[in-house]
């Protein structure tokens, strides 16, 4: 017996019969009326028909129907709207052949036939929408918002055509401030922005949203993140171009202002200042250089923010069009190939924050960092971060140390003030002790010494302590002491300035072989950031941020680029995609912030789950940490080099 279908189903025999009818025509002539076949659903009685024989006879039997109604038609009269139903009805059949609807219909009630589903119409509704046409983005809207710190965001959402309806399928939020400088500090040590042009920038980015970048991708396939983020990045390149130049012609307009005004007297005043701190300053002329001026920032361009949610929101689209999570998609992005291994960052915990903002003297341990070095899993790292966080406080409260009152900072980690950094050190370690957990071996210590934001440029010093300045060259030999003293320390963050360079190359030379230097990137502030500025020397590490210009594909290959260095990618402020970003675009550190708040927590809680859905999968890496972070300066010294950290995770 024959078969209909690929998947070699026998279906059941049926047999066609043909009833006619005689009818006197206008002539009084009989003629023979075919009516349309009747299919009797019950096996033939002559024979046990085909498959394959009931199409024939269908098909023998509409030709007899065709040829009879032709007959009729000549030699009887057939009113106009009989001739135009006739007609719309062979269009109507045209139109569903020629879209191949009666061979997907035959196909789906066959196969349908043989499964039985219990939900019929749910089973119809899964075929058709896997026939159906790929989504395009119809519009993206935009609104301002308030984020988990209480400062104005900008929410956007994508409105994409899926199975001819209009739907809304993601949103993401961004904030305005994100230029990755501690406390929203310019390196000048000015602020970059108050509430009032935080209000501005979202505006311009609405009416971005609303004129330009909405109608630009309309009707485009979100899936296509490479071409969305081009034309995301042209547009931003366009915008910087025409802001920077209105910027120029500003200051062309002020120097003629100036250059027009009369001269002034010159105070005599100021000569004599000058020879007194001449005379103060001749013993330290001949040690000391002279401070390298700070670099005049990137004029930050307002409604940025705009590119980098709509980015971040395509991509998040994209993820759940495809019904795959986001970290997937961003990984499909880097890499073409399926991952049969996926590895995750490690952990960078913050436990203290002793900074600028605490209460007390110390200003130069913005954030004593936990980095777990051991093949733990991630569940169980947070676990002993929690509660190494829970014995600080036990410590602090039985007054062993004089400490400022304990608060939170604003990355969620405990904010307590001290006089010295030794202070904060000697806690971390008794603590560590009481809970007997392997401090300098399976986990290491990371200050983040945000040094950037402590220049006090009208003396040319850094002040590490209220009312205690130190220059550039005094700060090396206090880093130095205290890795020979806490030998737990395994990095420093940003210990000086970008444009100190001498000193990061003297640091690196003293205390590399023990400790590495990281800086972080999100300083090399740049609309084109292929074009960004380079790393200090002797920096092993490199701390990325996803500023609000920046696109998917931008930070992606910003990771990628860094090749000679570690890479970690800073949680900032935001939602659980930034987790979903740091293992799709595979950065070997995730610095994660504090562990109180419920917007801090849901990162962890999101970056478990990711190991967890791996696990499952049977693709998490296993494979044992190839090279310890604060030994790359040998790898580096012996010049091999170190690309990436291969995370074990049994």
């Amino acid at each position: 017996m024959e078969v209909t279908t690929a998947s070699n189903i026998e279906l059941v025999p049926i047999k066609c019969v043909m009833k006619e009818k005689r009818n006197l025509n206008s002539r009084g002539v009989t003629s023979e009326v075919a009516e349309q076949p009747q299919i009797i659903n019950k096996p033939c009685e002559d024979a046990h028909m085909t498959a394959k024989d009931c199409k024939q006879m269908l098909k023998f039997c509409r030709k007899q129907t065709i040829m009879s109604y032709k007959g009729f038609v000549s030699h009887s009269k057939v009113s106009k709207q009989d001739q135009e139903f006739y007609d719309l009805k062979n269009k109507a059949a045209e139109y569903y052949r020629s879209n191949g609807v009666p061979q997907k219909i035959e196909s789906v009630l066959n196969e349908m036939f043989w499964q039985k589903p219990d939900d019929i119409y749910g089973y119809l509704a899964n075929y058709f929408s896997r026939l159906s046409c790929t989504p395009v983005i119809s519009k993206i809207t935009g609104r301002e918002v308030f984020d988990g710190k209480g400062l104005t965001a900008v929410q956007t959402e994508v409105h994409c055509i899926i199975r001819n309806e209009e739907k809304m399928v993601c949103s993401a939020v961004m904030g305005g401030s994100c230029d990755g400088l501690a406390d929203g500090m310019a390196e000048s040590g000015e602020a970059v922005s108050n509430s009032d042009q935080q209000c501005l920038s979202n505006t311009a980015a609405l009416k971005w949203i609303r004129e330009h970048l909405s109608p630009m991708l309309q009707g485009f396939n979100p899936t296509d993140q490479n071409h969305v983020d081009k034309i995301l990045r042209d547009f931003l390149m366009a915008r910087y171009l025409e802001h920077k130049g209105s910027l120029n012609r500003e200051k062309e307009l002020s120097n003629e202002t100036v250059s027009e005004a009369p001269p002034q007297a010159t105070p005599t005043l100021p000569p004599a200042k000058d020879k007194k701190n001449g005379d103060k300053g001749k013993k330290g002329n001949s040690t000391e250089k002279l401070l390298p001026p700070a670099e005049p920032p990137e004029p930050r361009l307002p409604g940025a923010t705009a590119v980098g949610v709509i980015s971040l929101v395509v991509a998040k689209t994209a993820a759940r069009l495809l019904g795959a999570p986001l970290y997937r998609h961003i990984t499909s992005l880097r890499v073409l190939q399926a991952q049969n291994e996926m590895h995750l960052p490690v952990p960078m915990i913050t436990i203290l924050s002793c900074g600028k903002n605490s209460m007390g003297k110390l200003n130069l341990l913005e954030e004593l960092i936990l980095m777990p070095s051991s093949s733990q899993r991630v569940r169980e790292v947070i676990s002993m971060g929690l509660e190494l966080q829970c014995e600080i406080r036990r410590v602090l409260n039985g007054s062993a140390y004089k400490a400022g009152p304990i608060g939170i900072s604003d990355e969620g980690a405990l904010e307590v003030g001290f006089e010295h950094p030794e202070q904060a050190l000697d806690l971390v370690t008794e603590a560590c002790a009481n809970l007997a957990l392997p401090l300098g071996s399976d986990l290491r210590l990371a200050i983040n010494c945000a040094a950037q934001g402590l220049m006090d440029y009208s003396r040319g010093k850094y002040e590490v302590m209220s009312g205690c300045h130190k220059s550039p060259d005094e700060l090396v030999d206090m880093y130095e002491g205290l890795i020979n003293k806490y030998p737990a320390i395994k990095s420093l963050i940003d210990p000086f300035r970008k444009e100190d360079v001498d000193q990061w190359e003297r640091l690196a030379s003293v205390i590399g072989q023990s400790c590495c230097l990281i800086a972080d990137a999100a300083s090399n502030l740049c609309p084109c950031w292929s074009d960004a500025k380079p790393l200090p020397p002797g920096v092993t590490g490199a701390i990325n941020r996803h500023h609000n210009d920046m696109t998917i594909s931008d930070l992606i290959q910003s990771i990628a680029e860094q090749k000679d260095v570690e890479t970690i990618l800073a949680a900032g402020y935001g939602d659980t995609s930034i987790i979903d970003l740091a293992v799709g675009s595979g950065v070997s550190f995730l610095k994660l912030g504090g562990m109180r708040g419920g917007e801090q927590m849901d990162k962890y809680n999101r970056l478990i789950a990711i190991e967890e859905e791996l696990v499952q999968e049977g693709i998490l890496g296993a494979g044992e940490i190839k090279q310890p972070l604060s030994d790359l300066s040998e790898t580096f010294n012996s010049g091999s080099g170190c690309n990436s950290v291969t995370i074990s995770t049994k």
